[in-house]
């Protein structure tokens, strides 16, 4: 696919996300113009919008377990919108960020709460029993943990990329460390299409990385 395919498929998706809440065409274009910089940014190699687009389509296939579809792609667009390895709030300022953003566009302050939630519940990937809107944006947020072998090495390539400031040491110790935690949760996944047909795929592949990081 083209880039000018991609980022075309990417505006409409756009555009279909804010339809419903009847934002101006001339503010949503400049909306969509300031996120592709943000995502675009130097330094990003796997939170780009190629992240962005594989969220949106899970979230297209569990949809089905959504309460508030449209809060739940707004958040995936701004989930990442602020990302510096450097930094620990990378989370915080993004729902800063998309409630700026957001409340601009005129999107109901509801909405705009119910995203912020989203967006602050990527940081530890823990989601209520009942907080289903969570469950999918986190679900989709981790669908790489189960992609084919070779598109998981390019994964797991991007981010030692993200991270090229810190020592190869210090990187390993650090990545398995957060790995291990993701292995040691009952489940990876929260619905129950992705507990049945990802989960043993994403074991296996953070198993693989965990292998080949010792």
């Amino acid at each position: 696919m083209t880039t000018e395919n991609f980022m075309d498929i990417l505006f409409y998706n756009w555009q279909h996300t804010l339809q419903p809440f009847g934002v101006d065409q001339v503010a949503a274009e400049k909306a969509f113009n300031s996120l592709v910089a943000a995502y675009s940014s130097p330094g990003r190699y796997y939170h780009t919008l190629k992240h962005i687009d594989h969220v949106l389509n899970t979230i297209q296939i569990l949809q089905g377990y959504t309460n508030n579809l449209a809060a739940v792609q707004l958040a995936a667009w701004f989930h990442d919108v602020v990302y510096d390895t450097k930094a620990q709030d990378n989370e915080e300022q993004s729902a800063d960020y998309a409630f700026e953003l957001l409340s601009n566009l005129g999107i109901p302050e509801s909405t705009i709460a119910t995203v912020t939630h989203l967006i602050l519940n990527t940081k530890d990937h823990q989601a209520a029993v009942d907080d289903c809107d969570s469950q999918v944006l986190l679900d989709a947020d981790l669908a790489i943990f189960a992609a084919n072998p070779m598109q998981y090495l390019e994964y797991a390539h991007a981010i030692r990329q993200e991270y090229g400031w810190v020592a190869e040491a210090d990187y390993i110790t650090g990545r398995q460390q957060i790995l291990e935690q993701f292995l040691q949760r009952s489940h990876l996944y929260f619905t129950p299409l992705m507990s049945e047909f990802a989960e043993p795929s994403a074991r296996g592949n953070i198993q693989g990385e965990i292998q080949s990081l010792g």
